[in-house]
This record gives C-alpha cells, structure tokens and sequence, in this order.
C-alpha cells in the first residue's frame, strides 16, 4: 500500500480533524524512529497513519480498537508486521517486534507534545524543546491522556525518554505545517 492510499483511507474512515492530525503526528514520528533504527520508513510510516483507522467506530468500545482497524484493512495485503503493531499499540497482543514497540509508546508521545505546544506562549512546536517536555511529562495533571508508563516503554527500544523525547519532537517539527503548530 502506497502512503496516498492510506490517507484516502484515513480521510474517509476519520472524520475528527484532530484525530487526523493525531495520525500525521505518529506517523511522522515512525518514520524518524524507522530511520533512526535503519528499519522501513514506508513500512513504520504506515502503521503510524493507519494505527487508529478505526477510532471513529471504535471509540466507545476499545476492546475492539485494532481490531477492526486490522480488519479493515485486510483487503490490502499489508504485512502481518504492520498489522501485529496495530494490534499491539492499544495493548491487544504483545509487543514483540521493533515496530511494535515503536508504535506502542509513539501514540501518546505526540498528544503530550501538541499539548505541550499549545501551552507554550507561542503556540508553536519550534519553540520547544526537550527539557520543556521533561518539565511537563513530569506534572502528572499535564495532559493526562498522554499515558506516560506507555511513553516511558520507549526504553524496549533502547532509548532514553530524552533521546526519544528529542526523536518525537524533530519529526513532528518536520510537519509543524500539517499539525497547525
């Protein structure tokens, strides 16, 4: 599946703008993890896009977020990899792969960095920087949805919450336009 056809399909099963922006976010941020690790930029960039395909159906019913996404997407020949990190981003099966793990702590990174952002007097992702985003991963009130046992998994892939800190906020820097930020 080329990335144009992921976004019809995320344009057409995601209604929220939000939810959109949210996916661009993970998205970009697999990629800069996939190239930081040598691993499939395509491959990791698509599993960030398409991780919450299904939120809008699913969203009242997370035993079943992923699940649908997967089945959804079944039609499309996807690799099991990518639809084993669809399943293991909501905690469904376990992480066992790289992209797995990548996945699992790179979905509540990027709504911890745009609240983050829309804190910060100018309102933009180019203003911050990681210690800014240690300070407020620290106010356990500071976007509570953004779970940080999830964020902190990044060490599985070896990294620091700094170094992965740093990795999140350059990628959603390098779609700031897309993100409105």
């Amino acid at each position: 599946m080329e990335r144009e056809e992921a976004l019809s399909l995320v344009k057409a099963h995601i209604k929220n703008k939000n939810l959109r922006k949210h996916c661009f976010a993970v998205e970009a941020v697999m990629r800069k993890l996939a190239r930081h690790f040598g691993e499939d930029m395509e491959l990791w960039g698509l599993a960030g896009l398409l991780h919450d395909l299904d939120y809008d159906e699913t969203a009242k019913d997370m035993a079943h977020h992923g699940y649908k996404a997967v089945e959804m997407l079944q039609d499309y020949g996807l690799p099991q990899e990518l639809t084993h990190a669809i399943l293991a981003h909501p905690g469904h099966v376990e992480r066992e792969s790289l992209i797995d793990k990548a996945l699992y702590c790179a979905d509540p990174v990027t709504g911890l960095i745009v609240a983050a952002a829309l804190i910060h007097p100018s309102k933009k992702l180019a203003s911050l920087d990681v210690g800014f985003l240690m300070n407020r991963f620290k106010e356990k009130h500071f976007a509570k949805g953004a779970n940080r046992d999830q964020i902190k998994a990044c060490q599985e892939l070896g990294l620091s919450l700094e170094e992965f800190m740093g990795i999140a906020l350059e990628a959603m820097k390098g779609i700031s336009k897309e993100l409105d930020l």
